[in-house]
């Protein structure tokens, strides 16, 4: 059968290719976030042809794509060594789509572990964690129906306590989470601390080790201990499209008992089709990401994941020596890891003070992405600080001169400029709204699309008939507001506007 195709090939990619050259740069270390760039051309072409060999195979039946369970076993085999439980038969593991997929499936496990041995209890259980914990458990808390009990960091250096954690614990507690290291700030939880607490009372206890685990596994310097080698560490999750150089998206998620595991399954035969047993969220899923991640297992083995972390250990502490030296600016804390923060240094006079986002607007204006966080009111009524994100990959190794160059340029340019004065902005809006603060306050309760869409375009980030238009120039007056709007209304106007991203322009003819 002859298909008389609307485009040709060509065209397609073409278009394809002027879309991509939009994006900010995924290689050569411009980009200090989402990606994560080994550096090697050869490492991504060998991915991207497994990926290929495997792109009509659907992951949903590992007995019908036998391939699947070959490389799953052989990820997850890697991921239980690496982690240290290899000595322990009753670690077990599942591959997922990626980090958020990893927490929630540990998260669900928690919870239907906790209420088996509560059947009938009308209690809702709680996760514990502290802060800095990763958004995805936030969703996983609301997505399954489960408190998330937040215990405030030390602002200074984003750490936390066993004790703090200590003083949270009770009978409904399903889980306890500490991360290896925080995306916010790269602080390592005291993992060994926490687990002599919550292993005597039986509380699960899971280490997110999202971002930095499969670099941390191979750290050159000595850590304290954070994986399953610390017992009562009951489940562990790592993401392969991090520092296993794999594309997204691909994580693995480690669970000790196999008991416990089996909890993460869906089941069911009350169909007429085929048996659903799922050990994910999702049924059909691509085989590619899987099949890239256990190519790059297979090739790199432990010598050249040890000289990859080698590299990125290298890079992070020059940059962090080089922005630590840069007047007016103060790393948070003292990161673990291939990742840091970076806050204004309080202690030098006003005028030396270098906002962390204007540095990093200055940094975008000259070609490097450096991600802008917020600050954030804790429950004790501290204020963790707004600060600037940095990650850094082996790559980063190569460009150091120019990039060091870049920020200490880009901070002599913002030198004693304030920060944006987000609640400024917010009274500014407000006196343009019929009923002032109060009003806008109000909105974040029941506001519909067309007045999201009308707060955004007050803020210049929609176009005048509603469409998405492009991030202005500068970032730091954006997430001024957000640390200024009330949360509620802050979350709603991000959907809109990431809604609105991607939303049809025109039908196809």
């Amino acid at each position: 059968m002859m298909i008389d195709f609307r485009r040709e090939a060509s065209d397609i990619l073409a278009e394809l290719e002027g879309l991509r050259a939009a994006d900010a740069p995924t290689h050569g270390g411009r980009v200090l976030s989402y990606v994560y760039d080994s550096g090697l051309p050869e490492l991504d072409e060998l991915a991207a042809r497994a990926a290929r060999l495997v792109q009509p195979v659907n992951g949903l039946d590992p007995t019908t794509f036998t391939s699947v369970a070959a490389m799953e076993a052989g990820v997850v085999g890697f991921a239980r060594r690496v982690f240290g439980g290899a000595d322990d038969d009753e670690v077990v593991g599942s591959v997922t789509s990626g980090g958020t997929e990893s927490c929630l499936l540990a998260v669900k496990t928690a919870r239907d572990v906790w209420r088996s041995a509560r059947a009938g209890s009308p209690r809702v259980p709680r996760i514990v964690a502290p802060v800095t914990v990763h958004a995805a458990f936030h969703k996983a808390a609301e997505y399954f129906g489960l408190e998330l009990d937040l215990v405030p960091v030390d602002p200074a250096t984003g750490t936390t306590s066993a004790a703090a954690i200590e003083e949270r614990l009770g009978d409904d507690v399903a889980l306890v989470v500490v991360s290896a290291p925080s995306y916010p700030f790269a602080t390592l939880d005291p993992v060994a601390d926490v687990a002599a607490i919550t292993g005597p009372r039986g509380i699960a206890l899971h280490v997110d080790a999202c971002i930095g685990g499969f670099a941390l596994a191979f750290w050159p310097d000595p850590l304290p201990a954070w994986d399953l080698r610390v017992p009562g560490v009951t489940s562990l999750s790592a993401d392969l499209h991090k520092y296993g150089y794999a594309p997204k998206g691909v994580s693995v998620l480690l669970t000790r008992g196999r008991d416990r595991q089996r909890h993460q399954y869906f089941a069911t035969t009350a169909w007429p089709g085929y048996p659903v047993v799922n050990p994910t969220l999702t049924g059909s899923k691509p085989a590619g990401p899987l099949a890239a991640a256990w190519a790059i297992v297979e090739a790199l083995g432990d010598g050249g994941f040890a000289a990859l972390t080698e590299q990125t250990a290298r890079a992070t502490a020059a940059l962090r020596e080089s922005v630590a030296a840069i007047d007016g600016l103060r790393v948070v804390g003292a990161p673990t890891g291939p990742l840091f923060a970076v806050a204004v240094d309080e202690a030098v006079p006003v005028e030396r003070r270098v906002d962390p986002h204007h540095w990093a607007d200055a940094a975008r204006a000259s070609g490097w992405h450096l991600q802008l966080q917020p600050g954030l009111e804790q429950a004790d009524g501290s204020r963790l600080p707004h600060t600037t994100h940095l990650t850094v990959t082996p790559v980063t190794e190569a460009v150091l001169p120019e990039l060091s160059a870049a920020l200490v340029a880009a901070a002599d340019a913002v030198r004693g400029e304030p920060a944006v004065d987000g609640w400024a902005l917010v009274s500014e809006l407000a006196q343009s709204l019929p009923g002032g603060i109060e009003a806008l306050a109000a909105a974040s309760a029941g506001l519909d699309s067309a007045g999201a869409a009308g707060l955004l375009r007050a803020f210049g980030l929609l176009g005048g008939d509603g469409a998405a238009g492009a991030l202005p120039d500068r970032l730091a007056p954006v997430l001024a507001l957000v640390g200024a709007l009330p949360p509620k209304l802050t979350e709603r106007l991000l959907v809109e506007l990431l809604a609105r991203v991607v939303e049809p322009r025109a039908e196809l003819p």
